[in-house]
């Protein structure tokens, strides 16, 4: 299967959850990524936020954003910035995804110490399939990061075995519901 197939596969299969199912396992995989010793530790967390087909990452930028400097991404033309994370001035940006709007504050790649990463498929191993444009495999092979990546995923995108390329990031810990 080529990843373009993968990724077709992955999305018919997380757009046929119904939402309570999706809401549920969101909760679940956020509630371990809280969970994890790495973002107890954490003073600055990178967290997306989501589309339909990925984990419902609202809940989880309420609460955590109540705690912790908690940063969101925005695509700037071929490259993804994070800034820090306020509701009230999210609007659409590339894609369809909310984004941080003009006047919010930047953060370096060097502030964030943990990096929840969205992703079409894993394995365990924390091999990652994206979406195909490279933003998350860009910003975390800058120098400077140090982020503790982990990624997150419904079961049903937890596969045996992915195709590695040489600038694929994998993830430290990969948590599924």
């Amino acid at each position: 299967m080529t990843k373009k197939e993968l990724r077709a596969a992955m999305r018919k299969q997380t757009l046929g959850m119904t939402p309570a199912e999706r809401a549920e396992a969101s909760r679940r995989i956020f509630g371990r990524a809280g969970r994890l010793e790495a973002f107890g530790a954490a003073r600055a967390g990178g967290v997306f936020c989501s589309l339909s087909d990925e984990p419902d990452t609202a809940e989880a930028l309420v609460q955590w954003g109540a705690v912790k400097r908690i940063v969101v991404p925005r695509v700037e033309g071929d490259v993804m910035r994070f800034y820090e994370y306020d509701p009230q001035t999210l609007r659409p940006g590339a894609f369809g995804i909310a984004e941080p709007g003009p006047a919010a504050r930047l953060c370096g790649p060097s502030e964030i110490d943990l990096m929840i990463v969205p992703g079409t498929a894993f394995t365990t191993s924390g091999v990652r399939c994206g979406r195909g444009r490279g933003y998350y495999d860009k910003y975390l092979s800058q120098p400077g990061v140090k982020a503790v990546k982990v990624g997150v995923c419904f079961a049903c995108q937890l596969i045996g075995e992915l195709p590695a390329e040489p600038h694929d990031v994998a993830m430290d810990y990969v948590i599924t519901d």
